[in-house]
């Protein structure tokens, strides 16, 4: 079933849904299990699976030449999203990036989840790996995540890169993306990002989830803004509890996010990340609250492989 579909049969009831890390390359699927299983209790309609793309080195050969080398590998988002949807029997949203594929090697895994009958996607345009100050697409993959967003378009129309397909099977992707309540880093205001995020919705996207925000008044700003330009597809707020003190350096730098002050200055009082995790579980719960006060479609959680403070949060709320 389609992510609008759960919305639509919640009758404006929020809904509990989260998202999870594939695990490892070496990491037994029991690891992804284990964390999972707590959550179930609070029936997820949908789980998203993010997928993070290969980093590599070049390491000096003895003739003096360099060697291309993986270091760090996620298994594949379509296996786990059939691995999840057979065993718990929910939808699943894997995201699909731009970094690191082709034109063609996206066609084959949409085409594989299409077979698979996972029936939602969330097009992004992903990360600059470690090694790259900047994101650099591959040479014949998409730039924009405007653009991949396009491509799953075409395919639910039938059209597929091999013109010559004649009668060719159309998918029928429910197509998420992403919105910034802080705006993307690369955008140079809000006003402009916000221009793009209404190309996306105009070109199909049929709903957004937030980048993780920690104070509500910019979630509720963000919708605003986004209503005034035009776009109205359900806004799915993306919320995580902090659990130590480096997140609250950690998180700005990566998600290029906020912190409150009140929120910062309680983590500071902390002697230890177990006080830590208490501030960040009691934060998300009142936020969580306030949000869905306000009729907000689904909290969305970003888990990080971490079951437990999600588990206590959606106690209080579900």
């Amino acid at each position: 079933m389609k992510v609008t579909e759960h919305l639509k049969l919640a009758g404006g009831k929020t809904l509990f849904t989260i998202e999870i890390l594939p695990p490892l390359k070496g990491e037994n699927i029991k690891v992804l299990f284990d964390n999972i299983d707590p959550l179930m209790e609070f029936k997820p309609p949908f789980i998203d699976v993010t997928y993070h793309r290969e980093e590599y080195v070049y390491k000096k050969k003895e003739n003096g030449l360099l060697e291309k080398r993986s270091t760090r590998k996620r298994p594949g988002t379509v296996g786990i999203c059939a691995a999840i949807q057979n065993k718990y029997k929910v939808d699943t949203v894997p995201h699909i990036i731009c970094g690191g594929f082709n034109k063609e090697e996206t066609e084959n895994a949409l085409i594989d989840l299409h077979f698979l009958g996972i029936d939602n996607v969330l097009a992004l345009q992903g990360d600059a790996i470690k090694t790259e100050s900047r994101f650099n697409p591959d040479p014949e993959g998409h730039k924009y995540a405007s653009d991949l967003l396009q491509q799953v378009v075409d395919m639910n129309k039938g059209i597929y890169l091999d013109d010559d397909m004649q009668s060719a099977t159309p998918t029928n992707f429910c197509i998420g993306v992403a919105g910034y309540p802080e705006k993307h880093f690369s955008a140079p205001n809000l006003k402009t990002d916000l221009k793009y995020l209404k190309l996306k919705v105009d070109l199909g996207a049929e709903y957004i989830v937030t980048q993780m925000f920690f104070d509500n008044l910019k979630y509720f700003e963000f919708v605003d803004k986004c209503r005034e330009a035009g776009i109205n597809v359900p806004i799915i707020p993306g919320i995580k509890p902090i659990t130590s003190k480096g997140q609250t350096t950690i998180l700005p730098k990566t998600f290029h996010i906020d912190l409150p002050e009140e929120l910062a200055d309680e983590v500071e009082k902390c002697k230890d990340n177990a006080a830590v995790k208490e501030v960040g579980i009691q934060w998300c719960v009142q936020q969580s609250k306030e949000l869905i006060k306000k009729g907000v479609p689904t909290l969305h959680f970003y888990s990080m492989g971490k079951s437990d403070p999600i588990y206590r949060i959606a106690r209080e709320l579900f």
